[in-house]
């Protein structure tokens, strides 16, 4: 992970290096300073798709 690995620092709203906040306040790692900056809305894609997918698996 070159310069990484890297977090979303969900308390601050930052990427941050490996030596930041505590894990519990973070998402990643994430290979790139870009990925981890993308963190909440990467997020919010998953999460959409997985509702999607739960409700064609329930209208089934």
């Amino acid at each position: 992970m070159a310069g990484g690995p890297w977090f979303f620092c969900l308390k601050h709203h930052t990427v941050e290096p490996r030596d930041g906040c505590a894990e519990r306040h973070r998402l990643g790692p994430y290979e790139t300073r870009e990925e981890a900056e993308r963190a909440l809305q990467s997020v919010r894609e998953r999460e959409e798709q997985l509702t999607a997918e739960d409700r064609k698996w329930e209208d089934d």
